[in-house]
């Protein structure tokens, strides 16, 4: 039986790569006649670089030091791929603006800032990339871009690169370099990967949604979604607004699919002429799993909490797709679930099995990620693979 192992990470446990390998221990002691095809995937977020280095092994990873949320310098990876005469630059944004990068008494979305993502693009232009794409997810940052921007001229550090909140009282004339630094990027095919959906603001916005994933009271998601405003209305003073070709109205950037992805990292990227893919579907390209999956009879994927973000668009809901597409039984493992089965099927899951089911388990599980892991995926395998 050929199984295709194909796991995101399990947040704050597990990294992709680990999860599969430890996932593959526990396969084997229940079917070692198995043949185990590893596929750590990512959905944009952390992780994101080392999935597409080990389904590329030709990339070149260029390291750079750059500033994390809180201005400290961290090493940080451009993964540059050469295909056809031109040069790909895959940048993950969580390397520089991601929450682990901070302590938990750090996680202050009010302050922290997303300059270190304007030096991996300036990285990456440095390379000289045609294609840059940019990995969403995981950041500990609210600030819309603005930080990233400052990073690449658009304007002051003091303006703009001191975190969310500080946005309510820049001037008017706060973005007099964006045309300059979009100008940087003409010719250059800048493309947003993220599995966020979310716009800029509003009740499904970056600081309703995400902000108290990052650390913030309602009080300041509150206050992080006015000073979010006020910087969108000085971005409209200064750009002129596009129209859309099909229905003819203004075009609101802000309002744009994945534009509230990362803390509004997605509209900062917007503003300099970004597009916007699947996170998961970018990945899954670069790996082959379409072409993985045809040739195999199962496909486990998993991740720590399965729930109803996982319907969305993350990992898990990719991988299904894709099974669905090639005919190929899909079930997951992950450290919870939290979706029923009724919700699950509409996947096209086969099954789903949890790690932890009580706060005995769980904590069992946080403390020995992989022996727990390891020992569910044992009990997975005695149920679908075929006994000699």
């Amino acid at each position: 039986m050929h199984v295709v192992i194909a796991p995101d990470c399990f947040t704050g446990t597990l990294t992709a790569q680990q999860a599969a390998e430890a996932m593959a221990q526990g396969w084997r002691e229940s079917a070692p006649h198995d043949l185990l095809t590893l596929v750590p995937l990512s959905d944009g977020g952390p992780g994101f670089i080392d999935v597409l280095a080990s389904a590329r092994p030709e990339a070149q990873t260029v390291v750079v030091t750059v500033a994390d949320p809180l201005g400290r310098e961290v090493p940080a990876g451009v993964l540059l791929v050469d295909a056809g005469g031109a040069r790909t630059a895959y940048l993950e944004s969580a390397q520089a603006a991601g929450l682990h990068l901070l302590a938990a008494d750090e996680r202050n979305p009010a302050v922290t800032s997303t300059w270190g993502v304007g030096q991996l693009l300036d990285a990456a232009l440095e390379a000289g990339a045609t294609r840059i794409v940019v990995g969403l997810g995981g950041s500990g940052t609210n600030d819309a871009g603005a930080g990233m921007l400052a990073a690449l001229g658009v304007g002051a550090a003091e303006e703009l690169a001191r975190g969310g909140l500080a946005l309510a009282d820049i001037g008017d004339d706060a973005l007099g370099g964006l045309d300059a630094a979009r100008g940087r990027f003409a010719g250059v095919e800048l493309v947003l990967a993220s599995d966020v959906e979310s716009p800029l603001l509003g009740l499904q916005g970056a600081s309703a949604v995400f902000g108290p994933q990052k650390g913030a009271s309602p009080e300041l998601a509150q206050a992080l979604e006015g000073a979010l405003g006020r910087f969108v209305e000085v971005v409209r003073r200064t750009v002129p607004e596009q129209t859309d070709l099909l229905s003819g109205k203004p075009r609101r950037l802000d309002k744009e699919p994945g534009a509230g992805a990362a803390g509004g990292l997605g509209y900062g990227l917007y503003l300099l002429g970004a597009t916007r893919v699947s996170g998961v579907a970018e990945v899954l390209q670069a790996v082959g799993l379409r072409e993985l999956l045809a040739a195999a009879d199962l496909v486990v994927t998993g991740e720590g909490s399965f729930d109803w973000q996982s319907l969305q668009g993350k990992v898990v809901a990719g991988v299904a797709g894709l099974a669905l597409e090639t005919a190929t039984p899909s079930v997951v493992l992950a450290g919870q679930t939290l979706v029923g089965r009724r919700e699950a099927m509409t996947l096209g899951l086969s099954g789903t099995y949890a790690v932890a089911e009580t706060a005995e388990q769980v904590e069992a599980a946080m403390a020995d990620p992989v022996g727990t892991l390891a020992r569910r995926a044992a009990r997975v395998a005695a149920t679908w693979s075929p006994q000699r």
